[in-house]
């Protein structure tokens, strides 16, 4: 059984002895009544595993409140775990080496619910980006997102796209038009200009933005 299997048995275990336990006592097991269920001593890898069951959408809980994980649905969905590829600069390019792509351990990766992709982009083709910067912010694709792109090596006016710039060894991630004898890469951001490259320079479009995957941080509290 391939570890994603694995993972997937493992999860609808979880998920079928939680219903049988709220239908018969009325209320959630405890992390550690779950551990005992399917022989895992570690309650932190079974947090783990509700994590993965939450952004399923499966179950609700609050962390802060014993016994408090509601089934929602008692179906695993059907999940895409997408590879987290490297960064991906939405601001002024910067310079990088030519391995920018292999920043990241290639265990990393995101799962995003099927259903929520639009069904022509369902494909094992898919690969993601973490975001840096924020030439993107108006298209409400903020510095610590991943995008989620899908390979091409052209583009139509208008579409996302992660660049390659081979001559400067620059990255960024920007609308694409086409404008005469030049391109124009077009910030979502009124502080920041376009940036215009030659038809005669070498530029290398890697692939178009599918999704966002937005990355929630906590605002401070005052004191």
């Amino acid at each position: 059984m391939t570890r994603d299997r694995e993972m997937d048995e493992r999860l609808r275990r979880i998920l079928e002895f939680l219903s049988s336990f709220q239908e018969q006592s009325g209320y959630s097991p405890s992390i550690r009544e779950i551990g005992d269920r399917i022989g895992v001593k570690s309650t932190s890898l079974v947090d783990f595993y509700l994590e993965k069951l939450e952004t399923r959408g499966a179950i609700v809980r609050d962390k802060h409140i014993s016994r408090s994980i509601r089934v929602i649905s008692n179906t695993i969905k059907e999940v895409f775990r997408i590879p987290v590829m490297g960064r991906i600069v939405a601001g002024k390019p910067i310079p990088v080496p030519a391995s920018d792509l292999d920043y990241f351990n290639s265990e990393d990766s995101v799962e995003i619910a099927s259903s929520i992709l639009p069904a022509k982009e369902r494909t094992d083709r898919l690969f993601a980006l973490q975001v840096e910067g924020d030439s993107m912010v108006d298209a409400m694709v903020n510095d610590g997102d991943i995008v989620i792109m899908k390979p091409a090596r052209v583009a139509e006016n208008g579409d996302m796209v992660a660049v390659w710039l081979p001559d400067r060894d620059e990255t960024t991630l920007k609308y694409f038009y086409k404008e005469g004898d030049r391109y124009r890469l077009q910030p979502a951001n009124p502080t920041m200009s376009p940036i215009y490259i030659e038809k005669t320079r070498p530029l290398e479009i890697m692939g178009k933005v599918v999704m966002v995957v937005r990355q929630v941080h906590p605002v401070p509290l005052a004191v």
